[in-house]
């Protein structure tokens, strides 16, 4: 009766419907989840809940599970443990509240932790990442050509000195496009010893302090590749502090292209990661495991660069040496 379906006089509905306003009744989801065997939660696991990369992927799988009558329980990476730990602590979190599925953002766990799961580890999919025992339920891109073609961009505009800030090396989706990334130029002619290579953690401090590295190095560099936007803004507003021109003596290209790429000031040139296609596919896979469901589900994902601001053609030689006396200025405290 309470939920309007059924066969009730009127009159006995509409006293059931003041004593529920009086008495301000909520329906009991652990109830329904009892009688149904089914929460209709999906939990997602994310490493950190900072930042412009995982909002846009939480509110895309929100407004999808909400359009189906469902919703989301997030956890996120906190706790003493290491970042695998972590994550296994979070999924725990999850299960414990009743969640029928599970949505994977992270690349730090293995396969055993999966399979730990028992009859749960059906019901899971992970995104940018990739098992050969759970083939069926990953959801990545291919980030070794996301790498070629940033190295490609900026060869097409006919630079020859580069820089690079990665991010850190326990994360495979970092090693294949840097891997990707230095490979290309290898092919071009260009060898690593020749590549500055900082390595940092994703953040837009990290690039900024990377930048600031760089400009104090000495190294003479026309081209930047940073392997996400957030370091790549960071980089951008070193450079814009210390008076060194993008894309005027330094052209960059970044990674993932997120909503910062297009609002930088310039706006970053990026390698398009389509993130909102792959979640959607994962998350539509899991919701056919979990609920019967047939939605149609893709598993090929192109990889592209989206130009914009950050990148021109390698400046004249003269300009290089404006460039190298400039970034061996001290760094700006």
């Amino acid at each position: 009766m309470v939920s309007g379906r059924g066969s009730v006089a009127p009159a006995t509905a509409q006293r059931v419907r003041v004593a529920i306003a009086e008495l301000e009744f909520r329906p009991s989801h652990a109830a329904r989840t009892l009688l149904s065997g089914s929460s209709q939660m999906i939990g997602v696991y994310i490493p950190v809940l900072k930042g412009t990369f995982y909002t846009p992927i939480l509110a895309a799988i929100d407004n999808e599970l909400r359009l189906g009558g469902r919703h989301m329980v997030v956890a996120f990476g906190c706790g003493d443990g290491d970042a695998r730990q972590q994550a296994i602590e979070g999924i725990g979190f999850l299960l414990e509240r009743g969640c029928d599925g599970l949505v994977l953002m992270t690349n730090v766990l293995l396969e055993e932790d999966i399979k730990a799961l028992g009859p749960k580890q059906n019901k899971v999919v992970i995104l940018n990442h990739w098992f050969a025992s759970f083939a069926e339920q990953c959801f990545t891109a291919d980030h070794g050509l996301g790498g070629v073609l940033a190295a490609q961009a900026l060869l097409k505009m006919r630079h020859r000195k580069f820089a690079v800030i990665a991010g850190p090396d326990n994360s495979p989706d970092n090693v294949e496009r840097i891997d990707g990334f230095m490979g290309e130029l290898v092919r071009e002619g260009i060898q690593a010893s020749q590549v500055v290579l900082l390595k940092s953690d994703f953040s837009p401090e990290g690039g900024w302090a990377s930048a600031r590295s760089l400009a104090s190095s000495g190294h003479e560099f026309t081209a930047l590749f940073c392997a996400n936007d957030e370091m790549a803004v960071g980089a951008l507003a070193y450079f814009q502090q210390a008076g060194i021109a993008v894309p005027g003596m330094i052209s960059v290209v970044s990674y993932d292209d997120t909503y910062s790429a297009e609002y930088s000031a310039p706006q970053l040139t990026s390698v398009h990661i389509p993130w909102r296609n792959i979640t959607f596919n994962g998350l539509r896979w899991l919701l056919n495991q979990c609920y019967g469901e047939s939605l149609p589900v893709q598993r090929n994902f192109g990889v592209s660069v989206t130009w914009r601001a950050s990148v021109a053609l390698a400046p004249s030689s003269a300009t290089q040496q404006v460039v190298a006396r400039t970034t061996k200025r001290p760094s700006l405290a």
